[in-house]
């Protein structure tokens, strides 16, 4: 878990605690925040996630804000009608992965697999996905993965302009709450919707784009590249790109 988010988190049960003790305000500077929770630590008796002599495991029990807000999004999403899709559907689903993550991987919709297990990309093509993670040096746990729509198009069919703006609003707060440093948009629909455009995605791919000041790096869906193996060293080349834009912010 992101250290900033534990701290921030240690940080709300510190003011409580010395709210509780009459405190109306507490006059910091920046040196002082970790001594205060050294400080709060020492009289109630608990471990705090700040200090150098941690229990493992003790992370797990603090939830970041990102993560309080992507249950809370999940939530307002509710058992969704909003649009036809949701007459087929067997799950919505919301995407997984880690609230801070820096790289955040944006598909087309679930598929048959996904629609089932409420997870995305866990079919062929998530297979696919997992294999270039890994080659991009990171786990799957370390990014988080979403779709534009979060139900199943029947017959794997594209999902509708309707569908795509009822859905959207939702991957742009995931988008917002993960704040992630790049994203890459996975095929024409993922990076049209983002971007706003008719470019297809031949043209969009290999340069970044910008989304809310966060770079877009469009490439081609992995089904794709199931079906068009020499098109992969296009892809590979499109996650070096990637690679060194995360080094740079």
């Amino acid at each position: 878990m992101n250290s900033k988010a534990m701290i921030i988190k240690e940080l709300r049960k510190v003011i409580e605690f010395y709210g509780e003790l009459g405190f109306e305000y507490l006059p910091l500077k920046r040196e002082d925040i970790y001594g205060l929770i050294s400080e709060k630590t020492a009289i109630t008796g608990r471990d705090s996630v700040c200090s150098n002599q941690n229990r493992a495991g003790d992370e797990d029990n603090y939830i970041s804000d990102k993560e309080d807000a992507l249950k809370n999004l999940r939530k307002e999403i509710g058992d969704c009608h909003r649009c036809k899709l949701s007459e087929n559907r067997k799950n919505i689903v919301f995407g997984e992965g880690n609230p801070d993550a820096e790289l955040m991987f944006i598909g087309e919709g679930p598929g048959r697999d996904e629609d089932i297990q409420a997870r995305p990309f866990v079919g062929n093509a998530g297979k696919l996905l997992a294999k270039m993670i890994l080659k991009m040096g990171f786990k799957q746990e370390d990014v988080y993965i979403a779709n534009i729509v979060k139900c199943r198009p029947p017959f794997n069919r594209e999902p509708g302009e309707d569908e795509i703006t009822t859905c959207l609003p939702y991957v742009e707060k995931q988008i917002e709450i993960i704040n992630p440093k790049v994203i890459v948009s996975l095929g024409k629909i993922a990076a049209q919707s983002l971007l706003r455009s008719k470019v297809p995605i031949s043209k969009l791919r290999g340069s970044f784009h910008d989304f809310q000041n966060i770079p877009v790096m469009p490439t081609f869906h992995p089904a794709y590249l199931l079906r068009n193996p020499k098109e992969k060293w296009l892809t590979w080349d499109d996650m070096q790109k990637v690679l060194e834009k995360l080094k740079k912010r």
